[in-house]
């Protein structure tokens, strides 16, 4: 429905994206169908006549059933529920019983113990000597205001975590009843079943009509939308440049921040806070479809963000107090079973947000990312500026660190009373930390001798996004810094979250506070209204006409101006993936026909490399054979025998792309040959039965996308610079700030100008090309776009 004055977005004929008047799907209080007399209607089936034959937030609903599944059921939920209230309570008590109940001059043996307690004699000092009787302990926590008001808080956020985890675990409850007597599916048999079975079951119970009145069939995709509505939000707004917030570095560049505290306070400023844009409903405000309202609405942003920020920075004694506790409680153990652990890397928050893609649930996330761990973290360890170095004092420090404790150790075993000289047992401990941390920094044998090149590309295989473009100035070092970021060491990684506290006010003051306009021009525009669904993304539709960017093979389908499309081939990588994992989902008329313009662009290129090589496909055993354990293996030695582009493009020289493109075209013939589906399974069930055949396959189209973007890339650079903006971290030495007279985004309301990321980009052009920039500008200026009606 359009409004006068009002702009929803374009309407894409093929999936009809316009707003129901029949059809309320979270019983909205302005819905005609609201009230008590004006109910959804539904055909509700025998047997179905359930809590969930009359849903009101489908939202909730779908995300729960995910959440069920991916818990392990009522049983899991229940106890993880249990042992979090249990920890809350342990941490306070405990830390309250040491604060206030120990007598540390006796424990410590500085004072004589006290001789007036009943019970035998004995000269050693035991732990109930340095526990306070009960009574004394009492009073000293009552002489303590301050840990008295402190209890009472703490009593208080208890008690709300505990009517929350009620209501939830009623609602998981019901959830469960729908899962044994809706989907069939029985607690014992949860966890024998994937979630695309689950959907599967789900979709075809909504055809039946069990759930909710809807203007067509419910398909995979609409779930994604309600399940992933915000999640779609966020992995734009890091696209466009939004998010992290960074801050910049004295030596330049800039670093990304966004631990789980300034997490948490976007999501309340964007989604779920009282006082946030979509405030927990599945709509966006019409005040924020309206061009007329921006600055207002600006305005207003800007005081919840302030108000956020003072709210934080009241609260970060108490928050960082109880950071410093749980971790303090969580990693101590840790250091002293496996120092190692901290010298360690694991995927930053940031890394889940820039190399997630559109509508991609957090188990497929999970597991993609750890396939890509060890190949982006032997990438690091060889393309570290100081790898080689590092590398030979670790051995040394580990060789001279064991010898120490090596001669500690003996001793201790002639004679264990040298356990009892002052600081022999703590030299030995930290003589046997050092040489555990210093031991994780010496390279893996399996990864030495190979080249960095050759650790990206296998990273790349599953990650799907590069840190940086190949060729680019100062790529290589350049790339180490930024994957760093996204594979952060342990220590990094907590040293972030007990910062946070004390970073996310400011954060919130000097990042978000003055992007306000931008942000709300960001909703303003990205934002499409789906007949069933409510308001989403619009990059979350992955729809190639409206967002695809040319340099990634949607040269010719998409309308797309500078400003509407999506950074990084995210557009078509987003849509590539999602077609595979769900091969019975029927893309819009614009998606399908790039999908097949991809697949005949890999048929041409693999009947191109058959004619023009002399030598005979890759693995032609392992392509060839159903009955070997293949996707693996047959990716791995692609990634062991990289193709590395050519430098020479010339109409006669080898596609770079087409020994990709050879492989590509042997996995598709495995998948659609009948004879490698498993007993039983059906040309529709193939995929979902060898889950790694579309992991493997999706791997090979996201290196063949980038070996071919790459070759655009490689074009004379102004033309590629006026249509390629940086890599999502490729931050400026000095971000600039945003006018509020002249934001980036155009002020008519329409679309923006230039994103964030694309200022910098241009900033960043300068810097490295002064003169050719100048050139490149002076010729190629695309025009602002157009209002989005």
């Amino acid at each position: 429905m359009d409004h006068p004055g009002l702009r929803i977005g374009p309407l894409i004929p093929e999936q009809d994206y316009e707003r129901l008047e029949d059809c309320d799907p979270e019983g909205s209080q302005d819905s005609p169908l609201h009230g008590e007399d004006h109910q959804p209607l539904l055909h509700v089936p025998e047997g179905l006549r359930g809590s969930w034959h009359h849903i009101q937030n489908l939202d909730s609903f779908f995300t729960k059933i995910y959440s069920f599944h991916q818990r392990n059921g009522f049983a899991c939920i229940l106890l993880e529920d249990v042992f979090l209230l249990g920890q809350f309570i342990f941490i306070v008590t405990f830390t309250t019983f040491l604060l206030r109940c120990v007598d540390y001059n006796v424990l410590f043996n500085n004072q004589p113990k006290n001789q007036t307690r009943p019970g035998p004699f004995h000269s050693k000092v035991t732990l109930s000597d340095a526990i306070l009787p009960s009574a004394q302990c009492a009073e000293k926590v009552h002489d303590s205001p301050l840990l008295v008001f402190l209890l009472v808080l703490a009593a208080g956020f208890w008690l709300f975590q505990l009517l929350r985890s009620v209501c939830n675990l009623f609602s998981y409850w019901d959830i469960q009843v729908f899962y044994r007597e809706a989907l069939h599916i029985p607690p014992e048999e949860l966890s024998s079943v994937s979630w695309a079975e689950v959907q599967s079951r789900l979709l075809e119970l909504q055809r039946s009509g069990g759930l909710c009145v809807q203007p067509r069939p419910l398909t995979e995709l609409d779930v994604h939308h309600r399940i992933l509505r915000y999640t779609n939000y966020q992995v734009a707004l890091a696209n466009k440049g939004l998010l992290p917030a960074r801050c910049p570095l004295p030596w330049g560049g800039s670093a990304a921040f966004l631990s789980r505290g300034l997490a948490l306070n976007v999501d309340l400023l964007l989604f779920r806070g009282p006082f946030s844009l979509f405030r927990g409903g599945w709509e966006l405000p019409e005040a924020y479809k309206r061009s007329d309202l921006r600055g207002v609405l600006a305005s207003r942003w800007r005081r919840t963000v302030l108000l956020l920020a003072a709210v934080n920075l009241a609260l970060s004694p108490l928050v960082l107090a109880w950071q410093v506790l749980y971790a303090f409680y969580s990693h101590v153990e840790l250091l002293r079973r496996e120092p190692g652990a901290f010298g360690a890397r694991r995927w930053s928050r940031l890394a889940r947000l820039q190399l997630r893609h559109f509508n991609e649930l957090p188990h497929e996330l999970r597991a993609r990312l750890a396939r890509a761990y060890r190949p982006a973290a032997a990438f690091l360890r060889a393309a570290e500026p100081a790898a080689p170095l590092r590398a030979l004092l670790a051995r040394q420090l580990v060789f001279f660190s064991g010898a120490l404790f090596a001669a500690l150790l003996v001793l201790t075993i002639y004679d264990e009373d040298v356990l009892a000289v002052e600081h022999v047992l703590t030299t030995m401990t930290a003589l046997g930390v050092t040489a555990t941390v210093a031991r994780s920094f010496i390279p893996e044998e399996q990864y030495q001798g190979r080249p960095s090149q050759l650790l990206l590309q296998a990273a790349l295989a599953h990650m799907h996004y590069l840190p940086e473009e190949p060729g680019a100035v100062g790529a290589r070092a350049s790339s180490y810094w930024q994957m760093a970021q996204l594979l952060q060491y342990r220590a990094v990684s907590l040293l972030e979250e007990l910062l946070s506290p004390l970073l996310t006010p400011l954060f919130l003051l000097f990042w978000f506070h003055p992007r306000a306009l931008e942000i709300i021009d960001f909703f303003h525009h990205f934002t499409v209204d789906v007949a069933g669904v409510g308001d989403i993304c619009s990059f979350a539709l992955m729809d190639v006409k409206r967002h695809g960017h040319p340099q990634w093979l949607s040269e010719g389908q998409t309308e797309a101006s500078l400003s509407q499309r999506a950074e990084d081939g995210k557009t078509e990588l987003s849509l590539m993936r999602f077609s595979l994992a769900h091969p019975q989902w029927q893309p819009p008329g614009h998606s399908s026909k790039f999908l097949g313009h991809l697949r005949g662009r890999v048929q041409q290129d693999a009947a191109a490399w058959g004619a023009t090589s002399t030598r005979s496909p890759p693995t032609p055993g392992v392509l060839s054979a159903c009955t070997s354990p293949l996707p693996e293996a047959f990716l791995a030695n692609l990634l062991v025998n990289p193709r590395q582009p050519q430098r020479d493009l010339s109409p006669t020289a080898p596609c770079p792309a087409a020994a990709t493109a050879s492989l590509l075209a042997s996995i598709s013939r495995m998948v659609q040959d009948p004879s490698c589906v498993s007993p039983g399974g059906t040309g529709s069930q193939k995929l979902t039965q060898l889950p790694e055949l579309v992991s493997a396959e999706m791997s090979l189209h996201a290196i063949y996308l980038h070996q071919l973007h790459q070759q655009q890339q490689q074009e004379p650079w102004g033309e590629a610079s006026a249509s390629s903006p940086p890599r999502p971290w490729s931050s400026p030495s000095q971000p600039g700030s945003p006018d509020e007279e002249k934001p980036s985004w155009s002020s008519d309301g329409s679309s923006p100008a230039s994103s964030p990321r694309q200022q910098w980009g241009i900033q960043r052009a300068r810097n490295l090309f002064p003169k050719r920039f100048q050139e490149t500008t002076d010729t190629q200026k695309e025009p602002l776009p157009g209002p989005l009606h």
